[in-house]
């Protein structure tokens, strides 16, 4: 019954355009791809420090720039939660952009960061546990895998812009 429900889910986000974005390089398809836009080569992803407090939960995911060369990162990155096997969690769909702040380009010199700010919430008894956060920067196609300590997470994981 479970896989029917996963493979229901899966099925609704591909059909709603939010499909599960593939450890690939280059762009992801449709993406706008900006010149000076940073790689996914050229970036540390990293998930900072869990922050809770009444049921919600806050977490800093943090681009480092690794290369010699300014770059920019403009928009949100994409975000796919990934349980204990490796399957997209039921019911963990990122929120529709535009739901927190506006886009701006940040510019990242060498060693520079940008932030993107995750929420979720807590507080239903039955929300499956994360194991993993498969995160693609902005206007990227290359997928960065991140482990996810901060357990369960329920209904929608947003995510604001870079800044």
């Amino acid at each position: 019954m479970r896989g029917l429900r996963i493979a229901g889910i899966v099925g609704g986000l591909l059909l709603a355009g939010g499909g599960v974005p593939a450890p690939a390089r280059g762009p992801a398809p449709g993406a706008a791809r900006d010149p000076g836009g940073c790689s996914s080569a050229q970036l540390d992803v990293r998930l900072d420090r869990v922050d809770p407090g009444a049921g919600n939960r806050y977490a800093p995911l943090v681009f480092t720039n690794r290369s010699g060369a300014d770059c920019t990162l403009r928009g949100r990155p994409a975000l796919v939660v990934l349980d204990a096997s490796g399957a997209p969690l039921p019911g963990a769909a990122p929120a529709a952009p535009g739901t927190w702040a506006p886009e701006e380009t940040v510019t990242l010199e060498p060693g520079g960061s940008a932030r993107s700010v995750l929420h979720w919430t807590v507080t239903a008894d039955d929300c499956p546990d994360a194991s993993a956060l498969l995160v693609t920067p902005p206007g990227q196609g290359a997928a960065t895998t991140l482990p996810f300590p901060a357990g369960r997470v329920c209904g929608t994981l947003d995510v604001t812009p870079v800044r």
